[in-house]
């Protein structure tokens, strides 16, 4: 069986954001589950992108700035992604769309999974989040992980994964690797 690579993008950036816990917990989850896949923490935050500022659409693939370059490397490297995502007013968080919008091909024909927090789990930020993968030809799986901040965070701010959270992932995590695994041979077939 081919051995795939998901990367976890940790998509807040503000100080004192509750997604980069979230995001280990998801890696930490995946790293002791994982059979045939190899997982990788990625943090938006470490790329420091200013807002979308290439002259070009990045559908040409012609990147001129050296950050857009690295950030190309990074998100080339991987076969699929789980996208921990907080709801910001119904929707994403504006450093992860801009970190997404830098890119096209890279995300192409992969797949994609969602871990949500905020007042209502986050559910209306991976909604959002599943349109955007449309366009950009991901394949968005089923399983997501909605957290909400009354049951999985105390003081509605220290994260503190449920049981039930923890089994959500187990799914999630099988769909990104499965859709990861076929997607895989799509992108490795001659001319493509």
């Amino acid at each position: 069986m081919m051995k795939v690579k998901i990367g976890i993008i940790a998509g807040s950036t503000r100080p004192g954001r509750a997604g980069r816990a979230v995001a280990d917990w998801v890696y930490q989850q995946a790293s002791e589950c994982a059979g045939d896949a190899a997982f990788e923490l990625i943090d938006v935050a470490d790329y420091g992108l200013p807002l979308l500022d290439e002259p070009l659409p990045p559908s040409l693939g012609q990147y001129s700035n050296e950050h857009t370059k690295t950030w190309a490397e990074a998100i080339t490297a991987f076969d699929g992604y789980i996208f921990v995502t907080g709801e910001y007013n119904h929707s994403v968080p504006g450093a992860l769309k801009n970190a997404i919008d830098f890119l096209y091909s890279e995300w192409n024909n992969k797949s994609a999974g969602f871990v949500s927090y905020g007042s209502a789990g986050g559910i209306r930020a991976v909604e959002h989040l599943r349109l955007i993968a449309a366009e950009l030809q991901m394949a968005d799986v089923r399983a997501q992980v909605a957290l909400p901040l009354a049951s999985e965070f105390t003081n509605y701010t220290d994260f503190a994964p449920t049981e039930q959270a923890t089994q959500a992932l187990g799914p999630l995590l099988d769909q990104v690797e499965a859709w990861a695994r076929a997607l895989k041979t799509l992108r490795t077939k001659p001319g493509a």
